[in-house]
């Protein structure tokens, strides 16, 4: 039985990677109905950001915390203004034009970055746990996320902003009718799923490493968690993940991770079929 501290420790590192790369969508989604088909490239150019701040003699926790995530708000601000802000209402236009803003920053980072994979030291060292060495880091990424997701809810349902941004979401006509600009709100509310995809970008960045194409390994997941959450983006995007974390961590165990990703997959495909419309579809309305 002393493999069960481990496993509750690896499903809960799993747990909590997928809620955290999966967060930013889930704000741009769940609050906006915009599909980012370039999510996964803001988690690259996050751990990007992260390494070469870095290397370029910033604090490595000054460049998680700071550097990073408000680089990729404030590339978010421009990408909401530029590309997103002529198609809100257009689901199938913003999922190209997302898509195609994916393959260029995919060709982009490639042009000037190379295909070799830029790293950094994984932080805080490892302990040991029933004889087995297990990593602080992946103690951090747990701790992290769950006090990212406490904040979360906390500014989305405690600040007038937050206030603001679920009230413009679900009657944008009303919120400009009291005062309320729609478009600084869209603005914002899309920097702010950009920030949270540049952060989970740079805390993954040590543990992984970033290629260019770095993005396709996470925006699949991502994209299940999300839309299997339904529409409450946070209460959603969590339920999600903790199923479908203990369901892939649990067929690790007596396979491989081949088939733990098959068995989320399929997991998702029959809980969409029982659900259409997410797990806060069915369980958690009213919640955010």
């Amino acid at each position: 039985m002393t493999f069960l501290p481990e496993l509750l420790l690896q499903i809960l590192h799993a747990v909590s990677a997928l809620v955290l790369t999966s967060m930013g969508l889930a704000v741009t989604f769940g609050m906006m109905r915009v599909i980012n088909f370039a999510h996964g490239e803001f988690l690259m150019l996050g751990g990007f950001v992260m390494i070469f701040a870095v290397r370029a003699g910033a604090n490595f926790w000054v460049a998680m915390f700071i550097i990073a995530p408000l680089s990729l708000a404030a590339f978010g601000l421009v990408v909401e203004r530029l590309l997103i802000r002529p198609l809100y209402g257009r689901i199938l236009d913003s999922m190209l034009a997302t898509w195609g803003l994916s393959l260029t920053l995919i060709g982009l980072t490639s042009t000037f970055f190379g295909y070799s994979q830029k790293g950094l030291p994984t932080p805080l060292g490892s302990f040991e746990l029933f004889g087995h060495g297990q990593s602080y880091y992946n103690v951090f990424i747990i701790v992290i996320t769950f006090a990212l997701v406490i904040a979360l809810y906390a500014f989305l349902r405690k600040t007038t902003f937050g206030l603001l941004a679920r009230g413009t979401m679900q009657n944008a006509q009303m919120a400009s009718a009291i005062g309320v600009n729609p478009h600084a709100i869209y603005a914002a509310t899309f920097a702010l799923g950009a920030g949270l995809a540049g952060f989970a970008g740079a805390v993954m960045a040590p543990m992984t490493g970033v290629v260019p194409i770095t993005g396709l390994s996470y925006i699949t997941q991502a994209f299940i968690t999300v839309i299997t959450g339904g529409a409450n983006a946070l209460t959603g995007t969590v339920a999600a993940a903790a199923l479908f974390g203990l369901i892939e961590q649990g067929v690790n165990v007596f396979g491989n991770a081949v088939f733990g990703q098959a068995a989320m997959l399929a997991t998702a495909i029959v809980l969409l079929r029982l659900m259409p419309a997410g797990i806060t579809g069915r369980f958690f309305r009213g919640s955010l």
